[in-house]
């Protein structure tokens, strides 16, 4: 309810001072859209206070506004003496508004108008996505209209679900997403479509969701910033330096030099791109991924790719910064959540877009024996260039048994803890092709507002594995997947639980391996 008053009490807060400013001699008129303009001032106030978000996210959207709402009625004042121009003119801002802002106003607090959405359709089968439930790929030489009987039956909508750029490299644009609205015919719809010869393949759009964010008071380590020879007061919290050796590290870079600066895609709620420790590392992809309400992505961002040496925050592996830059690719929501297709296309565009490495700390136990669209959207990744990274999951588990973490080709991360041993909560990975393991306990890191914390998880892991492939890519920029993974696995350090967690990464050893 507060998302949809949000614009619409902007709006009429700032017609009302207008028309106040413009009346201010007419005494009942003014009295008139003053008391408007407190009304609809005091309206918008309150959703702005009782919206859904973080408080580092909406002050700076408040400031946003209340620029907007204090520079339109001065800028009107020079057509006062003018009434048709001053009405012309505030017409013409007023359309300018709804035509270009308005939209802007709307999305502010996204997270409330979905939860409006959600209650009034039926519900989807647990754990899919209730606006798109199936996934289905057109066999070559078929067309939708084959299955348009089907469709019609039941009265679903089939869209396009997958946006490649180079449709030559895959064949993920002949997949669509079904949407079906009765749960009852579910199981039907599904029977029907894969008894079809025009569709090669269904699956489930499954939902993901972040495991819920925890976070802990950290012991600094004496002498830290002294041993790394760097000036980020951050480092006496890093504990996983020490396990993972990054001042041997350090001392192996001070003589390579990069053939290129490797970019690092964080697939995520987003970014806070404007972050004191992250600001002079980052590029943008698309403005609407550059802010992070939930905070998980900008904590990943900052272990793959803080800025180092700078005086504040934390470091990552590449103390010049001259090696690693980091971008934001938004595939969940402001509240954690996601589906199979939303991440998809986000590996789509992220390898579109020239990452060097995708690093998803994401996943969800998988119903399916196999997921088909995420080895395909892997494969073109990797024809583009991409090493994907995916965190192992936080379920004490065997992460073959969650999605993506088990698709082949992707390097899947499990957490390690202060002592060197599987976290307790991480999935184990002995059944995935290509496991290592990175801390993922207490991990010190940036959070959005240039603030930092402490957190939990596996996908706290797998940022520092894409930072460190990141290094390693940007001085051998041809290095694959699976030369990556040898390497790692062969310079790593053991565990005290080697077999559930794989090797640790040791970044010093594999950059000097290369």
């Amino acid at each position: 309810m507060f998302s949809n008053l949000y614009p619409i009490a902007f709006v009429l807060s700032l017609a009302s001072l207008s028309g106040w400013f413009f009346f201010r001699d007419n005494e009942q008129r003014s009295d008139f859209l003053r008391k408007i303009f407190l009304g609809s001032i005091a309206t918008f106030g309150i959703s702005w206070a009782l919206a859904e978000g973080q408080w580092a996210y909406k002050f700076p959207a408040l400031l946003r506004e209340m620029v907007v709402l204090g520079a339109v009625p001065i800028a009107l004042s020079i057509f006062r003496k003018n009434k048709w121009a001053y009405i012309g003119a505030l017409a013409v801002v007023l359309f300018g508004l709804k035509s270009f802002y308005f939209e802007k106003l709307k999305s502010t607090f996204p997270q409330a108008v979905v939860a409006e959405q959600k209650t009034t359709s039926t519900p989807a089968p647990t754990g899919l996505d209730p606006n798109g439930e199936l996934l289905i790929e057109i066999r070559e030489g078929s067309q939708l209209a084959d299955i348009q009987t089907v469709l019609e039956k039941y009265g679903l909508v089939a869209l396009p679900a997958f946006k490649p750029n180079d449709a030559t490299a895959t064949d993920l644009d002949d997949y669509f997403v079904v949407d079906v609205p009765s749960v009852q015919d579910f199981p039907r719809v599904k029977k029907e479509l894969a008894g079809r010869a025009a569709v090669e393949w269904l699956e489930e759009n499954e939902q993901v969701s972040l495991s819920p964010m925890e976070m802990e008071p950290m012991q600094p380590i004496p002498g830290a910033n002294k041993k790394y020879g760097i000036n980020d007061p951050g480092l006496t919290n890093l504990w996983g330096f020490e396990a993972m050796k990054v001042d041997e590290l350090y001392t192996v870079l001070k003589d390579k030099k990069p053939k290129k600066r490797a970019l690092i895609a964080i697939l995520d709620t987003g970014v806070d791109a404007n972050h004191e420790d992250l600001k002079a590392n980052f590029t943008s992809t698309k403005s609407a991924y550059n802010t992070d309400r939930a905070g998980h992505g900008t904590h990943c961002a900052g272990i793959a790719a803080a800025v180092s040496n700078n005086g504040v925050g934390v470091a990552s592996f590449s103390q010049t910064n001259d090696f690693v830059q980091v971008t934001s690719v938004k595939v969940l929501s402001d509240g954690g959540s996601g589906t199979q297709q939303s991440i998809i296309n986000g590996m789509l565009e992220a390898a579109d877009r020239g990452a060097d490495v995708l690093s998803l700390s994401l996943g969800g136990l998988s119903s399916d024996s196999r997921q088909r669209a995420y080895q395909k959207a892997l494969e073109y990744a990797n024809k583009k260039g991409c090493i994907v990274v995916v965190a192992a999951g936080n379920a004490n588990r065997n992460a073959k048994e969650f999605v993506p973490a088990n698709v082949e080709g992707v390097i899947t991360v499990s957490a390690i803890d202060t002592l060197l041993g599987r976290a307790s909560f991480s999935n184990m990975v002995p059944d995935v092709k290509m496991g290592v393991a990175a801390p993922g306990v207490k991990v010190y890191s940036t959070m959005p507002g240039s603030v930092y914390a402490t957190m939990n998880g596996t996908s706290m892991a797998t940022p520092y594995v894409a930072g460190l492939l990141g290094l390693m890519k940007s001085l051998k920029p041809d290095l694959t997947t699976k030369e990556a993974y040898e390497i790692l696995k062969e310079t790593g350090a053991e565990t005290k639980n080697t077999k559930e967690t794989g090797r640790l990464i040791q970044p010093g050893a594999a950059v000097a391996k290369l």
